[in-house]
């Protein structure tokens, strides 16, 4: 394997190219990541191999053909593969063997994310799980465009601007004093006509200042504890 070109740039392994491992494979080569790609399906492995490092086809849950891979350089693994609990969690247990600094695994149930946990994976996706919270959510709270766990109590939330704080500038309503949250930035969303007569879309993204007033159609972005959130959507 080629070694780092750049003393920060990280080398990334990804195991399993499904939709969502193929998909991890595109979004960190696009940014400028080296990627190791593994799978033991050739047509999969074909069709990655343009886009990243070095494409392995090879079971990386037999540990002799694991070590056929240049591991020495990896930073973080993912464990993308859902269609094999037992290959999922025999990679992660083999990674770490092999002192794979970070391995991060999905899981497709609670007992599976429980014996990757037990065999050594640093962090765990779950992602039907986390669809089920994220839909649960939005239909409790429709305004809620979005929201974003940072911990079990503390949330990143991306909802409309209740119509009472409306056109009322953000230090006259100190919203860290009155309503415990912090807006860290406005989607403002315009529209306009072009030159033919179509109607067209513009989206701004602004860090606000103390001045800065809310209208009627932005899109705030903002952090705070689940319980703040939930008393602020409510204005």
């Amino acid at each position: 394997m080629a070694k780092k070109n750049k003393p920060n740039q990280r080398v990334f392994a990804v195991f399993g190219l499904g939709i969502f491992g193929r998909k991890i494979c595109e979004t960190l080569a696009s940014r400028g990541a080296q990627v190791i790609a593994v799978d033991n399906h050739p047509a999969v492995v074909e069709r990655i191999k343009e886009t990243v490092m070095q494409a392995f086809l090879l079971n990386s849950a037999d540990e002799d053909s694991l070590a056929q891979l240049p591991l020495e350089d990896v930073d973080e693994a993912v464990v993308a593969m859902g269609d094999s609990v037992e290959a999922s969690i025999l990679t992660t247990a083999l990674l770490k063997k092999c002192a794979v600094p970070r391995v991060i695994a999905r899981a497709v149930s609670t007992v599976h994310a429980q014996v990757l946990r037990q065999v050594g994976a640093d962090e765990i996706l779950n992602l039907e799980e986390d669809a089920g919270v994220r839909l649960a959510s939005r239909l409790v709270a429709p305004q809620v465009l979005e929201r974003i766990a940072l911990s079990r109590e503390i949330s990143m939330a991306e909802l409309y601007v209740p119509r009472s704080i409306t056109g009322v500038k953000l230090e006259e309503l100190n919203l860290r004093r009155n309503y415990e949250i912090n807006i860290i930035a406005i989607k403002r969303i315009t529209s306009d006509v072009d030159e033919t007569g179509n109607p067209v879309r513009n989206e701004q993204i602004i860090f606000p200042s103390p001045a800065e007033s809310l209208g009627e159609s932005d899109v705030i972005h903002i952090v705070g504890t689940n319980e703040a959130i939930d008393r602020f959507r409510q204005l």
